[in-house]
């Protein structure tokens, strides 16, 4: 086992592995930009160097700073976590011909999977079905436009380099795809450093389902269930839970093979999500499915996964990494219970879900039976303004999907965020919905039920109860005793709390 390791990686993914490596007796050493100083991470680890200022172009994404703070801590191994360098095939070679251990995939796999047009390729010899679209990168509008022709509209126009939600446009028309392409291939170059795109047929009430897979050096590799990722906002997740509310045993069995499947078509080692779109316009137990792509890293929503099998995924990806044998087999694999993921931002959802940055003046973490929040920041801390503003992954886990829901919502009232604005207020009402609460959701859940959007009547009742409260609770003389006082401001406390406001 490794004695030192390095995380290239900040906020909660850092806070996340430094804790796996308190549990496996290794010392975690964290990088930090200059705006994450006084970070939660930086205040963990055993060891924390600078490598740049808040641009992670010149930080969290530069590989010559990275690799000189892994030869000063005396590192063994480089675990990067999610986003920036954790699926660059090219910072995983480095860390090889470094001498360190990358805690993650081959370069190679990460190459193959990396590219959206080459996995098709790749898992379609695999036996694994794919979504209907393009075999090569599109040259130019014209060619976009024959291929959508025989295709149909509506149609997906994506980065072949892509993830996270970026170059992406969902078109239904000539016009509209002649407007988008070359606003999508300079998106695409400018996120990736690609400006290929591709065409897939757009799949109906599409819902986004994932499954974990785990592999080790030794040709073991099993699934883990799969993760239902269907409630998104601009292509990106904010909810996520396990199992999927639309899953049963068979089907479950159905989508563990053609992950495993995946995984085997590149020869993947650690741990891995492979994403598949389901038909959800089909009700039948096995609906028709199709691959989408893989993560070659370790997903945000991990955590979900962990509470429902018991399983550690980031040690399981430190022992694998350092060459050991998986703990488990796919028989040992058990299923108990139901998790649900809230992802709590520093974002406006009420005002299409804009960045908040600011400082967090006050603090207060949701706890009691069956609550996890894995958080990456602390009171007094500055939500900079050059990253994702992603605060927490507040996990609530339950016998069922509706003790878990009932306890999210417990969780999501005890939740104290002073200073910025956060999605908060945006999940108790998501959670709140009966169609959510029945499980029928698809990645335009959101939109559909238009649940980031304010009601400027309630704002102005709002606006008014405020004033009336204020003269109310203010004069010595009003006919209110103590008792009903606190009443009535609990009462309007939730009511400003369901309109985020």
């Amino acid at each position: 086992m490794f004695r030192t390791l390095l995380i290239a990686n900040r906020g909660e993914i850092a806070v996340r592995i430094i804790r796996a490596c308190r549990d496996l007796d290794i010392s975690p050493v964290v990088v930090y930009s200059e705006a994450d100083r006084a970070s939660l991470a930086v205040k963990l680890a055993d060891q924390a160097h600078c490598i740049g200022p808040a641009p992670s172009s010149q930080s969290y994404l530069r590989f010559e700073g990275l690799l000189e703070a892994a030869c000063k801590s005396g590192a063994e191994a480089v675990h990067p976590g999610y986003g920036f360098l954790a699926e660059n095939s090219r910072f995983a070679a480095a860390c090889h011909q470094a001498g360190l251990v990358f805690v993650g995939p081959s370069a190679e796999s990460i190459r193959l999977m990396g590219d959206k047009i080459v996995s098709r390729k790749t898992v379609s010899r695999a036996g694994v079905p794919t979504v209907p679209g393009s075999e090569s990168g599109l040259a130019d509008a014209a060619e976009a436009i024959e291929l959508a022709g025989s295709i149909g509209y509506p149609v997906m126009l994506k980065a072949s380099a892509g993830g996270g939600g970026k170059g992406m446009r969902l078109v239904r028309s000539d016009r509209e795809l002649r407007e988008q392409f070359e606003t999508t291939r300079g998106e695409a170059e400018s996120a990736f450093g690609d400006a290929t795109v591709f065409l897939e047929k757009y799949v109906p009430q599409p819902r986004h389902i994932e499954v974990q897979v785990l592999g080790d050096r030794h040709g073991n590799l099993i699934h883990l269930g799969e993760r239902e990722c269907s409630i998104q906002r601009r292509h990106q997740k904010v909810v996520e839970e396990c199992p999927s509310p639309r899953v049963g045993p068979a089907f479950r069995q159905r989508l563990g093979e053609a992950a495993v499947a995946v995984a085997k078509s590149v020869d993947y080692v650690n741990a891995g999500t492979v994403e598949f779109l389901v038909d959800g316009s089909v009700e039948d137990e096995l609906p028709p499915f199709y691959f989408l792509e893989m993560n070659t890293r370790l997903q945000v929503e991990h955590p979900v996964t962990e509470m429902v099998t018991g399983i550690d995924l980031v040690c399981e990806q430190i022992r694998v990494a350092a060459g050991e044998r998986l703990q488990i087999q796919q028989e040992d694999v058990r299923w108990r219970g139901a998790a649900i993921e809230c992802r709590v931002y520093a974002e406006d959802p009420f005002n299409s879900f804009f960045p908040c940055p600011g400082e967090i003046r006050e603090l207060f973490e949701p706890s009691g039976p069956g609550i996890r929040n894995d958080s990456g920041v602390c009171a007094g801390f500055h939500i900079p303004v050059d990253y994702d503003p992603l605060i927490s992954k507040l996990v609530a886990h339950g016998a069922d999907r509706s003790q878990a829901i009932a306890r999210m919502r417990r969780a999501l009232r005890e939740y104290k965020i002073a200073g910025v604005r956060t999605t908060i207020p945006f999940f108790d009402r998501l959670l709140a919905h009966p169609e959510f609460e029945k499980g029928r959701l698809h990645t335009n859940f959101i939109e559909q039920h238009q649940l980031g959007r304010f009601d400027e009547q309630a704002e102005s009742t709002i606006a008014v109860a405020v004033a009336a409260l204020n003269e109310l609770l203010s004069t010595p003389e009003a006919p209110v005793q103590a008792a009903p006082r606190r009443s009535l401001w609990r009462e309007f406390s939730r009511f400003r709390r369901r309109y985020g406001r």
